[in-house]
């Protein structure tokens, strides 16, 4: 489900951000590292609502760096 619509979808369909053991936050391009996760749709405007409402914080249950969510909509310019 992705944090920013709330919308159901295929994992494999959804961008995973993921927390390391060592509170490293990163997003996982493959899907397998280890850690507590989150999804969110290749869509700029679902990472907008997701910075909005504070969505990456409350899923990972730690402070997130504004940072994350300029990766994130780099990732989706890029493709």
């Amino acid at each position: 489900m992705c944090i920013g619509c709330m919308t159901k979808n295929d994992k494999y369909k959804l961008i995973r951000i993921v927390k390391n053991s060592d509170n490293t936050i990163k997003v996982d391009n493959k899907n397998n590292s280890d850690g507590r996760g989150a999804y969110i749709c290749e869509k700029e405007e679902c990472v907008i609502k997701a910075k909005k409402k504070n969505a990456l914080r409350r899923a990972l249950k730690c402070d997130v760096d504004d940072k994350i969510y300029d990766v994130l909509l780099e990732e989706i310019k890029n493709g």
